[in-house]
């Protein structure tokens, strides 16, 4: 009897790496040598920003995202350290806003202006003293505002409230010092509930953030993990590490039982560390190896063997480090389903590299983009310090579509009723405490949309709307290009229709004419 593989069918099998070209990448930009284990990039909608060479202090540049090219040798910095810069990541809910953290001990937050820097940037927002020795890791909260978690080389874990008037902040409000080694990396679930680590002494660790609690433990004798992630809503970690035998290793464990791994999986024998990203809207897992070149990426299920590999995204040029574009970022006019800045330090250059899933439809594919974490947080500092926990506000990645709410829609306003901006309902109904919004969008009636429909039009004056002024920004500009050719498509969509009908009604009143001469 032949042996036959089993296939499994999934629309994320051909997905492929596309790397930009060359005048879309960025070039000469001096990328730091540091061997910290970290990314050294951090990507938003508007910006990149990359660890840099400093001769005094610790310093990265902040670029803007069409800003491609060839880097200017005295482009502006933002410097403010008095050691090497170690991590930075972007604050979720604030584009302009940056956490970075170095060797001199502080964590410090910066406000990037909006007419860019055109000088270097050493006053910061706020600064963070507590930690005795050098800081390693910063995470922002994933679903509360103005909430910072750092980890240092003295073993601490420590919280960070934001959301005070002082621009010197000498006291986080919790220290978690249950680890025997320096934490090598932190990751929160989707409610930011709950935070694993991975550590030195070679225990992973799911600890509850507010009371500094273990809830659970494990003792990882024969996998050294490096890396620790959450799986999203599958209840399950994802480790990467080396096994016994020294081979580069990604293992599966229960949330709910740390005791032995669910599976494990053996790539090669480098030695270079495995940085894993999930993506929780396609259940797909993609891991980095720094010092090589290639992509790996998997399909992740709750049911086992748990990692399915689809394929590998190949290169000859080794990464230093790398950064991630949030979902919100994404082209979704090409299929775009995750983007990753590749940091080559041998040649000074920042390469972006897109994922595509290959699709002949032009139009928005709703399958490949569900409601996503949008770039608004569901609880504030205190709520959450209070013990509340939400979940994030989704948001739709169809161009120009609005926050998804289950909330009735309100009574149609009167003329006369002044009107609110957007922002400031969704605010009141974040505030009052009720679920902000579902991963459903609401089914509007259609009688209802065609009303909106005609009162817009009203409300139209030389081609734009009065309550939304012309794009000012070249986000704004995308966003009124992109609602155009989804226009476009449909009434060329409905032209097609009307044509064929008007072919079949033509064909029809032929043929009754043929057959009344014959009769």
């Amino acid at each position: 009897m032949s042996w036959h593989p089993q296939y499994r069918s999934s629309k994320f099998r051909h997905v492929f790496g596309k790397p930009a070209s060359k005048e879309n990448c960025y070039d000469s930009v001096p990328i730091t040598h540091s061997v910290q284990d970290n990314h050294f990039c951090a990507v938003n909608p508007y910006f990149i920003a990359v660890v840099t060479e400093c001769s005094c202090g610790g310093a990265f540049f902040v670029i803007p995202l069409h800003q491609t090219g060839k880097l200017d040798p005295h482009y502006p910095k933002v410097c403010g350290h008095k050691g090497n810069v170690l991590d930075i990541k972007w604050n979720p809910f604030n584009d302009f806003e940056i956490a970075s953290c170095s060797e001199d001990t502080t964590i410090k937050v910066w406000d990037i202006p909006k007419q860019l820097l055109t000088k270097n940037l050493t006053a910061c927002k706020k600064e963070l003293i507590g930690h005795t020795r050098r800081v390693g890791l910063v995470e922002w909260h994933p679903t509360a505002a103005n909430i910072l978690f750092s980890s240092g080389y003295d073993y601490k874990v420590m919280v960070w409230n934001l959301d005070t008037k002082e621009s010197v902040i000498m006291n986080p409000v919790r220290t978690i010092g249950c680890h025997q080694g320096v934490i090598l990396s932190m990751s929160f679930n989707t409610n930011g509930s709950l935070l694993a680590t991975t550590c030195k002494d070679r225990k992973i660790r799911i600890l509850d953030p507010r009371a500094g609690a273990v809830l659970q433990e494990a003792n990882c004798t024969g996998h050294r993990a490096n890396k620790v992630l959450f799986l999203g809503d599958l209840n399950k970690l994802l480790s990467t590490g080396t096994s016994r035998w020294n081979n580069r290793q990604l293992a599966v464990w229960d949330q709910d039982n740390l005791s032995v791994p669910l599976s494990e999986v053996d790539l090669d024998g480098s030695s270079g560390v495995l940085f894993p990203f999930y993506d929780v809207d396609t259940n797909m897992l993609y891991v980095v190896g720094k010092g090589d070149g290639n992509i790996r990426y998997y399909e992740v299920s709750a049911d086992k063997p748990h990692l399915s590999y689809l394929t590998e995204y190949r290169s000859l040029t080794p990464q230093k480090g790398i950064g991630i574009m949030p979902k919100r970022g994404l082209d979704v006019t090409s299929c775009e389903i995750f983007r990753f800045y590749k940091l080559i330090t041998t040649k000074g250059l920042i390469e972006p590299i897109s994922m595509i899933v290959p699709r002949r439809s032009e139009s928005y594919q709703e399958d490949i983009y569900p409601p996503t974490a949008g770039a608004q947080p569901s609880l504030t500092a205190q709520e959450w310090l209070r013990g509340m926990n939400k979940g994030p506000v989704l948001v739709s990645l169809r161009p120009c579509s609005e926050l998804l709410s289950p909330q009735p829609l309100l009574p149609e306003r009167p003329p006369s009723e002044p009107t609110t901006p957007f922002n400031q309902k969704e605010k009141l109904v974040v505030e009052d405490g009720q679920k902000p919004f579902s991963r459903v969008e609401e089914k509007v009636p259609r009688q209802a949309a065609e009303r909106r429909l005609e009162e817009k039009k009203t409300r139209l004056t030389n081609g734009f709307d009065i309550e939304c002024p012309p794009p000012k920004t070249e986000n704004e500009l995308l966003q009124m290009f992109y609602r155009q050719q989804e226009e476009i498509r449909r009434l060329r969509e409905l032209l097609t229709q009307r044509e064929v009908q008007a072919k079949q009604l033509e064909l029809e009143v032929k043929n009754s004419r043929m057959n009344s001469e014959r009769f």
